[in-house]
């Protein structure tokens, strides 16, 4: 099972990122948690994290009101 991140614009466009692969979610979601800010710099304001072919969830990278 491979976890991995893909990335959206703001009007869901796929964003070229990093194409790491994690062995467990919390790993997956330790790395956003790091290196969310770099992803936004760089036009991302959306992440959706896989596993494998599955989607777990889609969230926001903007802060609340942003």
């Amino acid at each position: 099972m491979a976890w991995t991140w893909q990335f959206e614009d703001a009007e869901q466009r796929p964003i070229d990122g990093p194409n790491e692969a994690f062995s467990s979610q919390s790993d997956a979601e330790s790395w956003l948690g790091q290196t969310w800010r770099e992803l936004v710099a760089k036009g991302a304001t959306t992440a959706t994290l896989t596993e494998d072919d599955r989607t777990e969830y889609k969230m926001s990278l903007l802060p609340a009101g942003g």
